[in-house]
């Protein structure tokens, strides 16, 4: 009687580069998600009046300063 073997040898270089690509990949999405829900929140912004602006404290022109505050360190 015949017997089948495989075996699939993964050498370490190999798996080194999946495990980089999956995960500059997912770093890639994550900043894209940071990025995306960052702009929603500015066009949401940007679409209020100056009245409603300045009752949050805000000028026009401090809209992605407001957004992007968390990055900054004055």
């Amino acid at each position: 009687m015949a017997t089948a073997t495989t075996n699939i040898h993964v050498t370490e270089a190999k798996q080194g580069f999946l495990s980089r690509f999956f995960a500059a990949f997912m770093r890639g999405l994550e900043s894209h998600h940071r990025v995306a829900s960052r702009r929603a929140t500015i066009e949401k912004l940007e679409a209020k009046s100056d009245a409603e602006l300045a009752k949050m404290g805000l000028k026009r022109d401090d809209i992605p300063y407001y957004v992007f505050r968390d990055l900054f360190y004055i």
